[in-house]
C-alpha cells in the first residue's frame, strides 16, 4: 500500500470534496460517479446503497480510481477495495460521512443519517492505494 502524504494528504483532509470515483463496467466500459469520501490514516472509505452500478462493479473488479480537485490542484488515487458488508459499520461509515459533509447543518445530517440512510442496505469499499499522482500550480 502506498502512504499518501504532504499536499495529497492535505487536500483529501482538507474541506469536504467531493471524489469523482471511476469503476469498470462488465462490458469493460470506465463508468464514473460523484462520491463522498473518508481519509482513514491512508485508506479512502467510499459507502453507496447497495445495487448501484458501481457498487456492483467493484463486487465484480475491486480496481477503482478516485480524483479529487480543488481547482487546478488535484489528487488522483488509485488501486483495489476491500468490500465492507457488515450493516452495522457500513452505516457507521455513512453516517461519518454525512456529518462530516453536512457540518453546516448538524441537524440536516442527522435528518439524512436517520431518515434517508438508515433504512437502506449499505456497503462501504476500503481504497487501499497503490499510486498516488498529484498535481498543483507552482
Amino acid at each position: 500500500m502506498t502512504r499518501i502524504t504532504g499536499r495529497p494528504r492535505a487536500l483529501l483532509e482538507g474541506k469536504p470534496r467531493f471524489g469523482t470515483l471511476a469503476t469498470t463496467g462488465a462490458d469493460g466500459a470506465i463508468h464514473q460517479v460523484v462520491v463522498w469520501f473518508l481519509l482513514r490514516g491512508d485508506t479512502i472509505v467510499v459507502n453507496s446503497r447497495v445495487g448501484r452500478a458501481w457498487p456492483t462493479n467493484l463486487l465484480r473488479d475491486p480496481r477503482c480510481n478516485l480524483l479529487v480537485e480543488d481547482g487546478y490542484e488535484w489528487v488522483s488515487v488509485g488501486g483495489r477495495v476491500e468490500t465492507v458488508t457488515d450493516q452495522a459499520t457500513a452505516q457507521a461509515d455513512i453516517a461519518e460521512m454525512a456529518r462530516r459533509y453536512q457540518a453546516h447543518d448538524p441537524a440536516e445530517a442527522e435528518r439524512i443519517v436517520r431518515e434517508v440512510f438508515a433504512p437502506q442496505q449499505r456497503i462501504s469499499f476500503l481504497l487501499r492505494p497503490e499510486r498516488v499522482i498529484e498535481h498543483h500550480e507552482r
